[in-house]
């Protein structure tokens, strides 16, 4: 019987692939098999609980959390989202960020708060996930900062990387910047991002198409249902990342 959080068997045949081989165990105890670490990670970033606090079902938390981060550091999930993420509906782009609360057991890494993509704000503690979709909403690439950056800045720099010619580009007013507009002109893509009321002269703005960017606090919605992003609780700023990749990978193959 499937457990809560485990994947599906046809969600298991487009990963597996993408997963490194099973080593063959020299000696001693068994290795668990990919499939079963797999179920493990996602146990622990649906619940929010610490590792040490994973059920003994899926075997010694110390192994799933040391391939977890043997994963992360050869960019496993990177990988994964990117070939999920290989056939977009490139119609339009959307972009948007969420503020996501840091426990106080995220603090303290080392290289301070910076580093590892905190600051504090307003409401303390906080990270920023910045984030891109395509026309269906479906997570294409991230990027987490501390939650005092603007989003206009990270938006700018994102989309520098992007190839949008000939697609509609949706966002709120914080990326309502002259540098953004210029650049989506020269890309020959269509901003569809309403004027700052502080602006003399007011862009028109195609609100029927401006509807679609609820795709984007949806994807917020859907990777939220995940404590362990909903709270952030991981000191690195990578591993915070990883976990996002995970759970966006989730949602293409949902």
């Amino acid at each position: 019987m499937r457990r809560r959080y485990e994947i599906r068997d046809d969600q298991w045949e487009s990963l597996k692939d993408l997963l490194p081989p099973e080593r063959k165990p020299q000696g001693g105890r068994p290795a668990i098999d990919n499939r079963h670490m797999l179920n493990g990670m996602l146990w622990v970033i649906r619940s929010g609980a610490a590792w040490r606090d994973l059920p003994d079902y899926y075997g010694p938390w110390s192994s799933i959390y040391t391939r977890f981060r043997r994963w992360e550091k050869a960019g496993i999930f990177d990988r994964m989202l990117e070939t999920l993420a290989a056939e977009p509906d490139s119609e339009s782009t959307m972009m948007d960020a969420s503020i996501v609360r840091v426990h106080q057991h995220g603090a303290g890494a080392k290289g301070g708060k910076q580093f590892q993509a905190i600051g504090r704000s307003r409401g303390g503690l906080t990270t920023k996930i910045h984030a891109v979709v395509d026309a269906l909403g479906n997570p294409l690439q991230f990027e987490v900062t501390a939650g005092n950056i603007n989003d206009c800045v990270v938006g700018y720099e994102i989309l520098l990387t992007l190839d949008l010619k000939g697609q509609n580009v949706l966002a709120d007013r914080g990326y309502d910047t002259d540098k953004i507009i210029e650049l989506l002109d020269e890309k020959q893509s269509n901003a569809v991002i309403p004027s700052r009321k502080h602006r003399t002269v007011q862009r028109t703005t195609d609100w029927y198409l401006f509807k679609e960017r609820h795709l984007v606090e949806c994807l917020f919605n859907k990777l939220k249902h995940n404590r362990r992003l909903a709270t952030r609780y991981d000191k690195l700023a990578r591993t915070f990342m990883a976990f996002l990749k995970l759970a966006a990978s989730m949602v293409w193959l949902a």
